[in-house]
């Protein structure tokens, strides 16, 4: 804007010249009058005050400084209309309409509020230490005439921050029912609710009977959890985030409840006696549950040396039940039963051990075998070597290569085989009475039924031939 206050002198000359002009000069001068008007108040304009830039808004946080700076040329000569004054620069809040300052001077009583001058053409306002009620327009004025001003935007942020009073905390729930978490904060601007899962996993929302849907993220204050399964049990996050550093969050644990159930993946286990062995049952329980170890017959199952228990956890929910034998005995072949209780329930699994042959066992009984046979053969040997024997009691070689070969090793049997050798004799004897004890039990009964009949037929033979001789005489 051009301050209307021209100079003094071009006024007079003008005045003077319109006085002394003819008419018919009039017209030529009238130009020469205007072209001087305009040089006079082109000068006067060029010293008033005027912005160099224009004020900037300002967004800061709660509890740090605000500053606002105005840069404002010519202003250290000019005069205010009619008065001597010289024009100075005054900061104002506009939507209260208070003076805050007048050059380097505070008026408001705020203790927060300071103004700089640099001595040449800037001014600045600070405000430490922002607060809410801080935000707002503010306004750079210079009081000429008419007035100049800038104005600018103070706008005062708060990183969010959660309302533990009216969010959720941990939450426990049946397996099948529902679950409703919430989470509300303040800041400015307003924050954003996310729902994340601390594990990373989907969350599952469920809409009808058979609708379902799963994502990673979930806005909004309230998260709502429909038939839930104990594969949704766990942590869930509650971020709150309004652009303003730093965001935060909220943990809350969700407990499922269910009954415990018990896998075994596998039922039969076999082992050789004088090994390890182990022996594994996968539980999944919520309440966290007592496991332990019983055999078929009720006995629990304590550790010590022969026996070690141990529990490796899977999730917030399973655990893996461990049971090593050490040294198996043949009292530790049976029945074990994995048994898992909770405050909703119990139930148990079975596992049955049986004996298994040692890997070299069936090496061990071949053995054994061809020495039965190389008894049996050296038993023959024998014999031959009696029947073969000279009056002189040597003992000769006969023709055949298998006598050879039977004496050959039969002067290498040891005495153990020997032993062996006696015993097969003895139970060979055995044998042959008990079989002709059992062939004389047999026939036995066949004579003696033959003898009465003999004896019958004698007598009717007799009878025969005295009737005959009483005819006779008769």
């Amino acid at each position: 804007m051009i301050n209307r206050s021209y100079c003094p002198c071009c006024l007079q000359y003008m005045i003077k010249l319109c006085l002394h002009l003819k008419s018919q000069q009039y017209n030529i001068i009238r130009w020469h009058l205007f072209v001087i008007f305009l040089l006079c108040n082109c000068i006067v304009s060029a010293f008033e005050p005027d912005f160099v830039i224009p004020l900037e808004n300002v967004t800061v946080a709660q509890g740090r400084d605000a500053t606002f700076t105005c840069v404002v040329n010519n202003l250290g000569g000019h005069r205010v209309s009619g008065d001597s004054t010289p024009a100075r620069v005054a900061w104002i809040k506009a939507d209260a309409k208070a003076i805050l300052a007048i050059h380097e001077h505070v008026i408001t009583n705020n203790d927060r509020l300071s103004v700089t001058h640099n001595d040449y053409n800037t001014w600045t306002l600070n405000i430490r230490n922002v607060k809410m009620e801080d935000a707002g327009k503010y306004m750079c004025q210079v009081n000429t005439d008419p007035m100049k001003m800038q104005t600018a935007m103070l706008e005062v942020v708060i990183p969010p921050d959660i309302i533990n009073e009216e969010t959720s905390g941990d939450m426990m729930v049946p397996e099948g029912g529902s679950a409703k978490l919430v989470c509300r904060a303040r800041g400015h601007p307003k924050p954003k609710i996310t729902w994340r899962r601390e594990d990373g996993r989907e969350i599952i929302a469920r809409n009808g009977a058979h609708q379902k849907t799963k994502a990673l993220a979930v806005e909004g204050e309230m998260l709502t959890l429909s038939k839930v399964t104990r594969s949704e049990m766990g942590a869930y996050m509650c971020i709150a985030s309004n652009g303003v550093p730093p965001s935060v969050s909220k943990r809350m644990k969700l407990q499922v409840h269910f009954h415990p159930l018990v896998q075994v993946p596998n039922q039969l286990v076999g082992a050789p006696v004088l090994t390890d062995v182990t022996l594994i049952c996968n539980v999944e329980a919520s309440p966290k549950a007592i496991n332990y170890w019983q055999r078929e017959n009720g006995e629990m199952i304590i550790a010590g040396e022969r026996y070690v228990l141990t529990e490796k956890e899977v999730n917030m929910y399973a655990v893996e039940m461990i049971l090593h034998i050490k040294r198996l005995q043949s009292t530790d072949f049976g029945g074990y039963k994995c048994i898992s209780k909770n405050s909703i329930g119990d139930t148990e699994g079975t596992i049955r051990l049986y004996e298994m042959e040692r890997p070299g066992k069936k090496t061990h009984r071949d053995e054994d075998l061809n020495e039965v046979t190389k008894n049996e053969i050296v038993l023959k040997e024998n014999r031959h070597e009696d029947s073969a024997r000279n009056q002189n009691g040597r003992l000769y070689k006969e023709r055949g290569s298998d006598a050879g070969i039977y004496g050959s090793y039969a002067s290498h049997t040891p005495t153990k085989q020997w032993e062996l050798v006696k015993l097969i004799t003895m139970s060979t004897l055995i044998a042959l009475l008990t079989s002709t004890r059992n062939l004389f039990l047999l026939l036995l009964p066949l004579s003696s039924t033959n003898d009465s009949n003999q004896r019958s037929n004698n007598d009717r033979e007799r009878r025969k031939t005295k009737s005959h001789l009483n005819i006779n005489a008769s």
